[in-house]
């Protein structure tokens, strides 16, 4: 089994002040992961603007964050698409370039049937020695991948994981029942890490951890240990957090966040926009009453 780690963090996308990608503060934000709890780091991710990100762009951003964390750090890429023919082109580029693994998210607005989810997921995993990691998040993609399609494509010798966001602990349960042990289910929501964990979970593909990275990997191993009521304590701790980072569209509030923690990353690109400032509000009170800020 490929391992892929607890916590892996959807690293954003640094963007210095005419929004192009600061490529030197990437590379500073993921030594900064690296040092505070991530086993791994997701580049060009939707919490790292992927939509908006050029394929020249995710391409040097992947080379940057491989030079400075590749050696300590796995690093995964964001190569989903929903486009087939381009999510396998960035996929092997993403392969050439030294990436530990890939992330395909399912693909959006096409909305495949099941036969067409399996299709596409199975097509990019066979150009691709690298493990795969199948990421679900219908209420961004309107796709959902349902439990038997992901036991059928969990049979392909490299898909070996999924991050699941559909928020349905039921459906998860099922890809639970369904996959073999090996194959690694992780929380795609900050908030619903330790009941993914209870049905079966390994760990958690974080936003949050841009700034509690510690203390999520203090409550996923917690858990692990079998030191449940410690790990419950940390949930209920980091719990307005995980509300506070997700006030509006992510990663708009983690990167307010950063900003309040004196790590800016700069704005967003169109169409997404800066915080209003009662979003700003919420989190910088959430961050306050964890002790992050003053």
């Amino acid at each position: 089994m490929e391992n892929l780690g607890r916590l892996i963090t959807a690293m954003v996308t640094p963007f210095d002040r005419k929004l192009g990608v600061d490529y030197q503060r990437a590379a500073e934000l993921a030594k900064y992961l690296a040092g505070n709890g991530s086993d791994g780091i997701l580049v060009s991710g939707t919490t790292g603007e992927s939509p908006t990100l050029s394929v020249q762009e995710k391409t040097r951003l992947l080379e940057k964050v491989l030079e400075a964390v590749g050696d300590q750090t796995l690093v995964l890429a964001g190569t989903g698409s929903n486009s087939t023919s381009d999510s396998i082109h960035l996929t092997k580029r993403a392969e050439a370039i030294g990436a530990h693994a890939v992330m395909l998210v399912a693909p959006y607005y096409n909305k495949p049937p099941q036969n067409g989810l399996y299709q596409h997921f199975r097509e990019i995993a066979e150009a691709t020695r690298l493990p795969v990691m199948l990421y679900n998040v219908p209420g961004r993609t309107a796709s959902n991948i349902l439990p038997a399609t992901v036991a059928r494509l969990a049979r392909i010798a490299n898909i070996v994981a999924i991050k699941e966001a559909s928020g349905n602990l039921d459906q998860i349960t099922e890809i639970r029942r369904l996959c073999p042990d090996s194959f690694q289910i992780y929380s795609g929501d900050d908030s619903a890490t330790l009941p993914i964990l209870a049905i079966g979970g390994v760990g958690v593909v974080s936003v949050v951890s841009h700034i509690a990275g510690k203390d999520i990997r203090r409550m996923v191993e917690a858990f692990e240990e079998g030191n449940h009521q410690e790990a419950a304590s940390w949930h209920a701790r980091l719990f307005p957090l995980f509300k506070a980072l997700f006030v509006t569209t992510n990663p708009i509030p983690v990167k307010a966040a950063l900003e309040l923690a004196g790590f800016p990353v700069g704005g967003v690109r169109l169409p997404l926009v800066g915080p209003e400032e009662r979003d700003v509000e919420v989190i910088r009170q959430a961050m306050a009453e964890y002790g992050l800020i003053k």
